[in-house]
């Protein structure tokens, strides 16, 4: 029996998939933990297969090369080295479970599965997993520690049982998705367990993307008093040493690194350039390609992307018509200098005409109306997509969720590309992101000090230019209301009563909500994008295309 422990917390970002990478970065990280003198160092949920596996962890192939990686990691702790506390799949009993592996002295000394699969937002794991059963303690040099993974600790029952059964220490494995405002939701779960068994508790979570979801680490410990010991930085990988001592009352972990939690808006844009950076570097793409137009979306999504990637690996492409003013040429052509970014221009105006013409005897007898409008954004993503096509570089979407959300955007047109950073944001949140960003400069952005945009593009009226003098207010209520009303519809799901209770006007209300149901069908199309709230489109919200409800008074 000891009284004192070293362990280390790995808040690391694997990839799905890559079992051999993600084995290899455990090594690393083991190794760096035994230069610190660790006794233990813990992985975050699933880190030797990445987080979430979907479907890919019904393969039974790639089931054995992570059982095959998690007995190989085993062997390896012979050598005296720090044990390892890692998740993977597991099988057992003809059944697969999501579990934590105790690795220490050449074996895998025990397995602990979890108990509590969600099946809710953008979690599915009743699918793939089956259920643990309530799980004791480990047995870890003489200290019975106790290790619910994620979900498991968001009811008592699991932390209960371990208190009951003599646990010493709750280690917890995350791999918790970011969501504006969910640190402070994850503390308040910690908080309710170590109250109820008091017991400390280490929250591990991961960092990283995967495809829509961001990881923000952020991980921390609870001492039994509920004071927070460790609290490791959210958006970057850590390797953090967390000191125990055993005293009368139990184990006390000793008070040491302690990062603050980011600002709102800088935990949005943070999370933005995370995704971004992970979903192109994972996917092995040389860059990104967007459209320039001189508007505020695609400034905000040219400076994320500089910021993640560096100004070399994003090339603007500005792509005037002949509605396109001039003073849209001048905003797009000074962002992109203050930003670093390369940018070309290619006129829309001769595929535009080329189009018309040859749909002129169909159209003959038809008046302009918003089919012209959108020939012009459709040519522009056909050109933008040969751009990608010929050089590699992702087309990088850059609508928000205000205009996704009433289908304010052109299928096949302006939607078309890889990934949309913006795609979970509401248009006023565009602002308020652009306006910090021209104040600020994310301690790990590969972009410039100082502003990335000219204070014009946020300041003037949005427009599509797609006819002569258009805003998008003539077509959408002021953005402060529309995204009031959105936000009431989509993350709220309040009653129509509710949301006139707001101060809205019944008609725009009753407006918005049609819209928003008709354009489904083109969410259904839209490329991936940042998760930011509780209810992004594809993942969390799940609304039918065919759907004739309307909320009636």
């Amino acid at each position: 029996m000891t009284d004192t422990l070293r362990i280390v917390l790995a808040q690391a970002n694997p990839t799905v998939g890559d079992v051999v990478g993600n084995m290899a970065l455990a090594r690393q990280l083991r190794a760096e933990a035994q230069t610190m003198g660790a006794d233990l160092v813990v992985f975050p949920e699933l880190f030797l297969i990445g987080y979430p596996p979907e479907d890919l962890v019904l393969k039974q192939a790639f089931q054995n090369d992570a059982i095959k990686a998690a007995q190989t990691l085993a062997t390896e702790t012979a050598d005296n080295g720090p044990a390892m506390l890692i998740s993977t799949c597991w099988r057992e009993g003809g059944k697969l479970y999501n579990s934590a592996l105790l690795l220490d002295q050449g074996k895998v000394q025990a397995a602990r599965h979890k108990h509590d699969l969600p099946n809710y937002g953008v979690f599915d794991e009743k699918r793939l997993f089956a259920q643990g059963p309530l799980p004791g303690p480990i047995n870890f040099r003489g200290v019975r520690l106790g290790v619910p993974i994620c979900e498991d600790i968001w009811k008592p029952d699991v932390v209960e049982c371990l208190e009951e059964t003599g646990a010493e220490i709750i280690i917890v494995p995350n791999a918790s998705p970011y969501e504006v405002d969910k640190s402070d939701v994850r503390l308040n779960h910690v908080v309710s367990r170590v109250s109820e068994c008091g017991l400390p508790m280490i929250y591990l979570n991961q960092v990283g993307a995967q495809d829509e979801l961001v990881f923000d680490g952020g991980s921390f410990v609870l001492n039994a008093d509920r004071t927070v010991a460790i609290h490791m930085p959210e958006f970057e990988s850590a390797l953090t040493m967390t000191e125990w001592q055993r005293g009368d009352d139990g184990w006390v972990c000793a008070k040491g690194q302690d990062v603050p939690p980011r600002s709102r808006l800088e935990g949005i844009y943070r999370a933005c350039m995370l995704g971004l950076r992970d979903y192109v570097n994972k996917n092995g793409f040389p860059g990104v390609v967007l459209g320039m137009s001189g508007g505020i979306d695609s400034a905000l999504s040219a400076a994320m992307a500089v910021d993640a990637l560096g100004p070399d690996r994003v090339w603007c492409v500005m792509l005037p018509s002949k509605y396109t003013g001039q003073e849209s040429l001048d905003d797009a052509a000074e962002a992109s200098r203050m930003m670093g970014a390369k940018l070309d221009t290619v006129s829309i105006a001769e595929s535009v005409d080329a189009l018309e013409g040859a749909l002129g005897d169909v159209f003959a007898e038809k008046q302009p109306d918003i089919t012209e409008e959108n020939i012009q954004s459709r040519a522009r993503g056909l050109l933008l997509m040969a751009i990608s096509n010929k050089f590699g570089h992702m087309l990088l979407t850059t609508g928000n969720k205000s205009e996704m959300s009433v289908g304010y955007a052109t299928i096949y047109g302006d939607m078309a590309g890889g990934y949309s950073v913006l795609k979970d944001l509401y248009k006023m949140t565009v602002f308020a992101l652009s306006d910090w960003r021209n104040k600020h400069r994310p301690s790990d952005g590969l972009g410039p000090d100082g502003p990335v945009m000219p204070q014009n593009i946020i300041t003037k009226p949005p427009s599509a230019e797609l006819r002569p003098d258009q805003k998008d207010e003539d077509s959408l209520p002021p953005y402060e209301v529309l995204d009031d009303i959105l936000e009431s519809l989509i993350e709220k799901e309040m009653a129509f009563e509710d949301i006139l209770a707001r101060g809205h006007d019944p008609a725009t209300v009753k407006r918005i909500e049609h819209l928003l149901y008709i354009a489904e069908y083109k969410r259904r199309q839209a490329p991936p994008g940042v998760k930011i709230t509780s209810r992004s489109f594809g993942r969390d919200r799940r609304y039918p295309i065919t759907n004739r409800f309307r909320d009636a008074v």
